[in-house]
This record gives structure tokens, C-alpha cells and sequence, in this order.
């Protein structure tokens, strides 16, 4: 007999997001699991909806660092992911634009001379 199991997660803590805006048009891309750390981005076994992300490439994308080449990009939803064997690649809805509440994202957002093209940023959250 398959050991079969349901589980359910909720959408995230989206108190990040200032205003709907952009939802709707969230892209699905893959997360290159290996790339983030798990004390940083994946402490409980899932990544935080909100978690800025290098989406510069859909198909690979990365923690976002603020570096030259980088575009920004958000979790939607909380995303869990195999934390046994965190080669596995996970596919996720990213916000490609929209308001953000920065004191409400998961992590501190990086400054640097990245792409934030299609966000603004607000410093205060709600």
C-alpha cells in the first residue's frame, strides 16, 4: 500500500505586497534550489512568500544579490521544497512587477545596481 499523505499550506504572509497590482501576471519560473541557502531562505523547509529573487533567467532563477545583470523578482506564494535533497528544482509564481512594502518582505531586500525595473519600493510597511 502507497503511504499517501495530504498536506496544505497556506498562501504566505502577503502583507509584503502594497497593492494587488501585478498579481494577476505572476510568471512561473524555476527556482535553482541549490543556489540559496537553507538558514537564510529556507529555514522551515519552504521559502517565504515575498523572497526577493534574481529572475534574470526564468529557468535558473537565484537569490537576489542586487549584483549587475540581476532582475528582481517575488515569490508570490510560499513554495515548499525537498529538503532532503535540495537539488531538486521547485517551479514558483514570481511577481515580475507591482508596490512592495519592504519592512514586510521576509528577508532585507539588497540594495545595489540590479534591476528593480517595474517595482516600487516602499520603505514603510502597513
Amino acid at each position: 500500500m502507497p503511504r499517501l499523505f495530504t498536506e496544505s499550506l497556506g498562501g504566505g504572509d502577503m502583507s509584503w505586497l502594497a497593492s494587488t497590482h501585478g498579481i494577476e501576471n505572476a510568471r512561473t519560473a524555476t527556482l535553482d534550489v541549490s543556489t540559496f541557502t537553507e538558514a537564510t531562505h529556507y529555514p522551515d523547509g519552504y521559502f517565504l512568500s515575498g523572497l526577493p529573487v534574481n529572475v534574470a533567467d526564468e529557468g535558473a532563477v537565484t537569490p537576489w544579490t542586487g549584483v549587475t545583470g540581476e532582475e528582481l523578482g517575488f515569490l508570490l506564494r510560499d513554495v515548499r521544497i525537498n529538503v532532503t535533497d535540495a537539488t531538486i528544482n521547485v517551479t514558483a509564481a514570481v511577481l515580475r512587477h507591482g508596490l512592495i512594502l519592504s519592512a514586510n518582505l521576509p528577508v532585507v531586500l539588497a540594495s545595489g545596481v540590479g534591476s528593480t525595473a517595474g517595482f516600487t519600493i516602499i520603505a514603510g510597511g502597513a
